[in-house]
């Protein structure tokens, strides 16, 4: 019975804490986006080759294209291989959990407040987990930040880690400007302590070593990134990334949150409790937690992508802030005592039943039947049925939102657009978007691209104004999609 007096009360809100985060982050793999991956994945598996040039649009066939997710694409591809919807389920719990452990390592509270925390820094964060290779970005977000904590927070010198973790960053997704982005904060926020605290304050502290090192590790790190299949041009990736316009216009993702969305509120939560226990406890928020926390506050509005990166750096600040405060009005929890052996076993059946619960809720999210009945809701799966088997004469138009599940699922019809804006370019995605809102000249534009088919939803704008149309005809429609064949196709 000696180690089941080991599972203290601290013990316990550990364990329900990451098996809350996993539950939490286990959801059906609906994203659209992730099956172009999972089809890259499986290209570069089979032929055991680097995709370096697009194979699967007829708008952009046989150009370069700058892949940045090769390597997360092959790794996702494993998990699918292996367990289909569950793997790529696992892909994502796994990772946001991984991450969310770095992200407690940083936590200075009582494993109550630390728990609070590191459940309200998962809710934020939730609104960026899905089967992506962005998961890898939030996983690395939180070592690379971790790394930086240890070493401004407790003068633990393993920034020589950035490097590398920077190097197999830039192979697994474009988002490894964000560490950029951690450094480039650490530096500013360190160096304006040594600023207004050390040189006009005249305080006692580091000086200025800690400015230049943090500076020296981010040049590394950059030449670190031009390790990459395309080389140092990956430097400067993300900038042409966000460069694109259509992002911040139509792509939710890219555009600033919008608040009347209940996922959206446990950011809110995060940012005024951080705001508010700063103000409340009598410890002074630093310079480096104030750059951090309100530099990426800055950019989670601007964008709402950025909320994981904000719950990261975060929730450091609101649990130490926060334990302060308990401590100034005299709460202390004791949590760590051995209980006995009657409440020992009654924290291991709370364990088991955290346990059993949470199976069960993941086994809900992941029943076969109810994901096929939310594919058939939003995703074109008759329509791309009805293709297999008429087999009309393409190019097909298609709806963006709809290109990954194209690319995976007809592979007989190359798309004309999908998720890989950055293969695009504003030109062409803003000329689908007047295509598919049927702005004046749509007509145009449309016999421009050579499509015979147009698949899009039942209620799009280019549906309605295709059914009144010369020259086309309905050739599929149910209550998601509809298939309109042109009756004289473009050779």
């Amino acid at each position: 019975m000696k180690w089941i007096r080991g599972l203290t009360l601290s013990r316990l809100l550990v364990a329900l804490t990451f098996i809350g985060v996993f539950v939490m982050a286990t959801r059906a793999p609906l994203d659209t986006d992730m099956l172009w991956h999972l089809r890259a994945g499986e290209w570069q598996v089979a032929h055991r080759a680097l995709l370096r040039v697009d194979l699967f649009s007829f708008s952009r066939a046989g150009e370069p294209w700058i892949n940045h997710s090769w390597l997360s694409q092959i790794i996702m591809y494993g998990f699918y291989a292996a367990l289909g919807d569950v793997g790529m389920a696992l892909y994502t719990s796994i990772l946001a959990t991984a991450g969310m452990v770095f992200v407690y390592r940083t936590l200075e509270g009582n494993a109550v407040v630390n728990a609070f925390v590191t459940v309200m820094a998962s809710a934020a964060a939730a609104v960026f987990w899905s089967a992506r290779p962005q998961m890898v970005s939030f996983f690395l977000s939180a070592v690379v930040f971790y790394l930086l904590w240890r070493y401004l927070e407790k003068d633990s010198d393993r920034l020589w880690f950035i490097p590398p973790v920077m190097l197999v960053w830039a192979n697994l997704h474009g988002g490894f400007a964000i560490g950029f982005i951690l450094m480039v904060l650490s530096t500013v926020g360190e160096a304006a302590r040594w600023l207004f605290d050390e040189v006009l304050g005249g305080q006692e502290g580091p000086g200025f070593r800690r400015v230049g090192r943090l500076a020296v590790v981010g040049l590394v790190s950059a030449a670190a990134v031009g390790i990459n299949p395309y080389g140092p041009r990956m430097i400067l990736y993300p900038f042409h990334t966000v460069g694109i316009g259509v992002l911040q216009d139509f792509i939710q993702e890219w555009a600033s949150p919008n608040f009347h969305q209940g996922q959206t509120w446990p950011f809110i939560w995060l940012l005024l409790g951080t705001l508010a226990l700063a103000g409340l406890s009598k410890r002074r928020l630093g310079w480096r937690d104030a750059v951090l926390v309100t530099g990426t506050a800055y950019a989670s509005l601007l964008a709402g992508r950025n909320i994981a990166t904000f719950a990261v750096v975060a929730s450091p600040v609101l649990a130490v802030h926060a334990q302060s405060w308990l401590d100034e009005l005299g709460l202390r929890l004791h949590l760590d005592r051995r209980p006995p052996t009657a409440l020992a076993i009654v924290n291991v059946v709370i364990l088991l039943a955290a346990l059993g619960a949470g199976a069960a809720k993941a086994a809900y999210a992941l029943n076969p039947v109810l994901l096929l009945q939310a594919r058939e809701a939003g995703l074109p799966v008759k329509a791309v049925a009805y293709l297999e088997r008429e087999q009309p004469p393409g190019p097909l138009f298609n709806s963006y939102n709809w290109g990954g599940y194209l690319i995976l699922t007809a592979r007989d019809y190359p798309v004309y657009v999908d998720g890989r804006t950055d293969l695009y370019d504003d030109d062409l995605l803003r000329g689908y978007l007047d295509t598919y809102f049927a702005q004046p000249g749509w007509q145009a534009r449309l016999d421009a691209t050579g499509a015979n088919l147009v698949l899009v939803e039942a209620n799009a704008p280019l549906a309605q104004v295709l059914a009144l149309s010369d020259g086309w005809t309905l050739g599929y429609a149910d209550a998601v999609a509809v298939v309109f064949q042109r009756e004289e196709p473009i050779r």
